[in-house]
């Protein structure tokens, strides 16, 4: 194991309860009705496009952008004031690195987004190169976003482990034939089952040993 490639909203970054507070609100000034639990096991690790596009089949593409700006609006005033990073994180990540281990940030966050967090914390400076689907690629559960970001670190899929809170993003890592561990900051260890590349799950970094992780053998 040569690469871990970290997943951002929700894996180094505590954003999930603001996407949800901000998903929440950008219903109601819509009249829309939510179930929130559904709406969030259904979305995690979704592109915006793609939630906006199953809910409204017949609106344009311009119209989506303009839904999914203003719900991104409402996201980043509540994390402007309250984004912090999953415990552990940067930590992990400095041992990570201090092992020569490279590192990627693999993310559905769009550039506003993850322009908001790296101004926070120096995640940037963390990792060799960040993809996402403003590379022109398609997100999870398809495996383009880690396939890409092992070619950039120059690796075999093999090599390289995939950090996760959602559901399709496990489903990307073994699409791109990676082993990946779940952070259940989002949601419980049973929504990953039955998943044969997952190698570990935690509820934060500071359970997990990057040494120890690059031993384990992976079959995606």
């Amino acid at each position: 194991m040569r690469g871990f490639l970290f997943d951002l909203d929700g894996t180094l970054i505590d954003s999930m309860p603001h996407h949800h507070d901000a998903w929440v609100a950008w219903h109601a000034r819509r009249g829309l009705s939510l179930d929130a639990d559904a709406f969030f096991a259904a979305t995690a690790g979704r592109a915006n496009d793609e939630i906006l596009a199953a809910m409204f089949p017949a609106a344009t593409p311009a119209e989506r952008v303009v839904m999914a700006d203003e719900k991104e609006t409402l996201y980043r005033e509540i994390a402007a004031r309250h984004l912090k990073l999953i415990e552990g994180a940067q930590a992990f990540v400095m041992r990570a690195r201090a092992q020569g281990l490279r590192l990627a940030v693999c993310t559905a966050s769009t550039p506003e987004n993850m322009a908001l967090a790296f101004a926070r914390f120096p995640i940037r400076d963390w990792v060799e190169t960040v993809v996402s689907p403003a590379d022109g690629l398609r997100g999870k559960p398809h495996p383009d976003i880690f396939l890409e970001a092992a070619r950039r670190l120059g690796l075999a899929p093999a090599q390289c482990l995939v950090f996760e809170d959602a559901p399709l993003g496990i489903e990307a890592a073994r699409r791109a034939g990676m082993g990946a561990v779940a952070l259940t900051t989002t949601l419980p260890d049973s929504a990953f089952a039955g998943y044969p590349n997952l190698l570990a799950s935690a509820p934060d970094f500071r359970a997990l040993d990057p040494l120890a992780l690059t031993k384990e053998d992976h079959h995606a």
